[in-house]
C-alpha cells in the first residue's frame, strides 16, 4: 500500500523534505535518496503502532500541499499588517507612561485596585512592600541627582534660602489651624496636616518649573536639600504642630532613625553609585524617563497597600465625606500659593523692588511652584513610622493622594497661563 501511495504520489514525495526518517521506522524500513528527499526502498510496511503516523504524514503531505503553501503566504501577510498595527498600538501607552500624567495615573490606580480586591494589598503589607518602595524611590532619586546642578543654583541663594524657609518652618504653621477642624473619620484631616509639614514635591516641582520656563536648577537644589532637612524637622514638626491635637505622643528620635534609614542612606548610595561606578552616570541620564516610571510605579504600590489595609473603614466612610476632604487638599495648595505669594511680594518690596533678585520671572516662578509643593513620597514614609498613632494608615493617605492630584492639576494650569501670556507677549512684539 506505502508503494501504491507513493506511486500515486510522486510530487510530492520528490519535494518533500524531513529532516530525519529514523524516528519513523529502523533503517532498515526506510532509505535517503543522494539529494536528501525521502523515498520508500521496501515494501515491508512499519510496524503497526508507527502505520498509523507514517500514513497520516504521507497523506496529510500530499492533500495539503498546496493550503500548507497558502498558509505560509497568509503568516507573511499577517506579520505586514498586524504586526506594525501592535506597534502602533503600543506606541501610545510608551507616550503616556513618559509623560507628567502617569504619577497622578499611577496613585489612582493603586487606590481602586486595593478597593476592588484588597487581598494582594494585605499580603504585600504583610512583606513590607511599602518600606521597600520607599526605599527604592530614594535610591532612584540618588542615581539622577547631578552634581552640576547643585552648583549652577549658587547664585540664587537668597530666593533658595526663602524657599526652604518657608517649606520646612512657615506652611507647616498652618497645620496647627488645620487641626481645629472636625471632621470624620478625623484621620482625613490629621493626613492633610502631615502632608502639610512634608518637603517639596521630588519629581513634579521641578517638570513644572522647566516647562515654566524657571530656574530649575534652582527647583532641583531646593527640593534635594529640603529632603536631606526635612528629615531632621519633620519629626519635631509633627510632635510640636500635630501631636498635640490628637492627644497623641510621636516618637521622633525612633522616626528619624527610620528617615534616615529609609529615606537619607538610599538617596546618598543613590549619588555615590552615581559617581563612582563608571559610565554609570550616563547610563541614567539616558535612561531618566524609564526611572521615572519606575519610581512612579513605585509610589503607586504605596497607597495600594496602605489602603487594602484599610479598605473595610474606607467603605464605611460617606462620599459627602470624602468629597469634603477632597476639596480641603485643594484649598490647601491654593493657601499655601497665596502665602508664598505674599510672601514673595513683601520681599520684592523690601530687597529693592523690580531689581530685586526676586523680582526676577525665572526665580519668582520657581520658589512659587517649588515652595508651594508637598511630597507623597516623605509623608508615607511618616505613615508608616507612626504606624497606628494617628489612626489608620489608609485614611490618612487617601486624601493625601487627591492633595497630591490637585496640586499637580492646579500648577499645570497655572504653568499654561504663564506659557500662554508669555507667547501672547512675544507675538506683541514682534509685531
Amino acid at each position: 500500500m506505502l508503494q501504491i501511495m507513493a506511486k500515486n504520489t510522486p510530487t510530492m514525495i520528490g519535494t518533500t523534505r524531513f529532516r530525519s526518517t529514523n524516528h519513523l521506522c529502523p533503517s532498515s524500513h526506510c532509505g535517503h535518496h543522494s539529494s536528501g528527499s525521502s523515498i520508500i526502498r521496501k515494501t515491508t510496511l512499519p510496524p503497526p503502532n508507527l502505520q498509523y503516523v507514517t500514513r497520516t504524514l504521507i497523506i496529510r503531505s500530499c492533500k495539503n500541499h498546496d493550503q500548507f503553501q497558502e498558509i505560509v503566504g497568509r503568516d507573511h501577510l499577517l506579520q505586514e499588517s498586524v504586526l506594525p498595527k501592535l506597534r502602533l498600538s503600543v506606541a501610545p501607552l510608551v507616550k503616556f507612561a513618559t509623560s507628567s500624567s502617569f504619577l497622578p495615573s499611577a496613585l489612582i490606580a493603586g487606590v481602586v485596585f486595593a478597593l476592588i480586591n484588597p487581598s494582594a494589598g494585605c499580603l504585600a503589607h504583610k512583606y513590607q512592600v511599602s518600606k521597600f518602595s520607599i526605599i527604592g524611590i530614594f535610591l532612584i532619586s540618588g542615581l539622577t541627582l547631578p552634581s552640576e546642578e547643585i552648583g549652577k543654583a549658587a547664585e540664587a541663594w537668597p530666593v533658595g534660602l526663602f524657599g526652604l524657609t518657608s517649606i520646612l518652618l512657615l506652611t507647616p504653621l498652618l497645620s496647627k489651624f488645620m487641626m481645629q477642624v472636625h471632621l470624620k473619620p478625623q484621620e482625613f484631616v490629621t493626613g492633610l496636616a502631615l502632608y502639610n509639614c512634608m518637603p517639596t514635591a521630588i519629581s513634579s516641582g521641578v517638570a513644572l518649573t522647566r516647562l515654566a520656563g524657571g530656574n530649575s536648577t534652582l527647583a532641583l537644589a531646593m527640593t534635594v536639600l529640603s529632603s536631606l532637612l526635612g528629615i531632621l524637622i519633620i519629626p519635631f514638626s509633627v510632635s510640636r504642630l500635630i501631636a498635640g491635637g490628637v492627644g497623641a505622643t510621636v516618637p521622633a528620635d525612633e522616626m528619624f532613625r527610620s528617615l534616615i534609614v529609609t529615606v537619607l542612606i538610599p538617596l546618598i548610595l543613590g549619588k555615590l553609585f552615581r559617581e563612582s561606578i563608571k559610565g554609570m552616570a550616563d547610563i541614567v541620564d539616558s535612561n531618566r524617563k524609564h526611572l521615572s516610571v519606575l519610581s512612579a510605579i513605585l509610589l503607586g504600590l504605596i497607597p495600594w497597600v496602605q489602603v487594602s489595609k484599610s479598605r473595610p473603614l474606607l467603605l464605611m466612610v460617606k462620599p459627602e465625606v470624602a468629597l469634603v476632604a477632597v476639596l480641603m487638599g485643594a484649598l490647601l495648595h491654593l493657601m499655601l500659593l497665596c502665602f508664598n505669594a505674599l510672601l514673595i511680594q513683601i520681599l520684592c518690596a523690601v530687597l529693592g523692588g523690580r531689581k530685586s533678585i526676586f523680582a526676577k520671572e525665572d526665580n519668582y516662578k520657581t520658589v512659587l511652584l517649588v515652595a508651594s509643593q508637598k511630597t507623597m513620597s516623605v509623608l508615607v514614609a511618616v505613615v508608616e513610622q507612626l504606624g497606628g498613632t494617628f489612626g489608620e494608615a489608609g485614611l490618612l493617605v487617601l486624601p493625601c493622594i487627591a492633595a497630591h492630584i490637585i496640586q499637580v492639576i492646579i500648577d499645570s494650569f497655572i504653568v499654561g497661563f504663564w506659557n500662554k501670556r508669555k507667547q501672547s507677549l512675544d507675538n506683541v512684539k514682534i509685531v
